[in-house]
């Protein structure tokens, strides 16, 4: 009894930032933009990455980009993950999409080189061998919307707004979205989305089916993390190996 209460008690691991293989890929002020942490206790087997740049409502650059596949080849050989969960370190946001401002400062050249990396990242989150979870307790636009959809699972809040909006500046999703969303929601519907770059509520989203639960916002901003980590909760007895080269998402 004592044992159980203790592991009951026990607090999750710090957070702890990606061991990088050089300074290079933090940002300017040295800090990582993403942080890793394995979950104890009855969480056991849970492990987050918490996206965590505030200064561009956790956009797309080279350097989370970078991090997050880094963190994606590390944890798919640890075996100690029996779900993974991506959640955001911003409150009112997952992911804003594409680091517009930085791909300003592209060349053609670079752009498509930078396109085939975020496929690339959307692909190794769908082919992660562990079940995945989004927890999206805000803005999850383009490219934000594109790694939800990698996932296997997505959660939100009813307040947050999401949408593949790329065509409202002229262009179109270019990270799997629209292979993704027409598996999740029919051909005729994602195209509609697509085409007219609608923006949906939570509560819109699990209406069509795009997201499995959408939860009330708390005053913390956290709501469909607490949800999504309840739903890894009741995954985590369960055995579950992803079978390579099957189509998840």
């Amino acid at each position: 009894m004592l044992r159980a209460l203790t592991s009951a008690l026990r607090l999750p691991r710090p957070w702890r930032p990606l061991r990088t293989r050089s300074c290079a890929s933090h940002g300017a002020t040295g800090d990582p933009e993403i942080q890793v942490r394995a979950l104890t206790g009855r969480d056991q087997g849970i492990t987050e990455i918490l996206m965590n740049r505030p200064s561009a409502r956790n956009a797309l650059g080279n350097i989370l980009v970078s991090e997050l596949l880094e963190a994606l080849a590390q944890l798919r050989e640890d075996q100690q993950v029996r779900v993974l969960l991506f959640r955001s370190g911003v409150k009112g946001v997952f992911c804003a999409g594409a680091d517009l401002k930085e791909r300003e400062q592209m060349s053609e050249a670079e752009v498509g080189i930078f396109v085939q990396r975020l496929r690339g990242l959307m692909n190794e989150i769908a082919a992660f061998p562990a079940p995945t979870i989004a927890a999206m307790d805000g803005f999850a636009l383009g490219g934000g919307l594109e790694l939800a959809l990698a996932c296997d699972l997505r959660v939100a809040a009813s307040s947050a707004v999401m949408g593949l909006i790329e065509t409202t500046r002229g262009l179109l999703p270019g990270a799997g979205g629209t292979q993704r969303l027409p598996r999740c929601l029919g051909v005729a519907l994602a195209k509609e989305l697509i085409f007219t770059g609608r923006r949906l509520s939570g509560a819109q989203a699990q209406a069509l089916g795009l997201v499995n639960h959408a939860v009330s916002q708390n005053e913390e901003g956290n709501a469909a993390y607490h949800r999504a980590r309840e739903l890894a909760q009741e995954i985590l007895p369960q055995t579950i190996l992803k079978l390579p080269g099957f189509c998840y998402t």
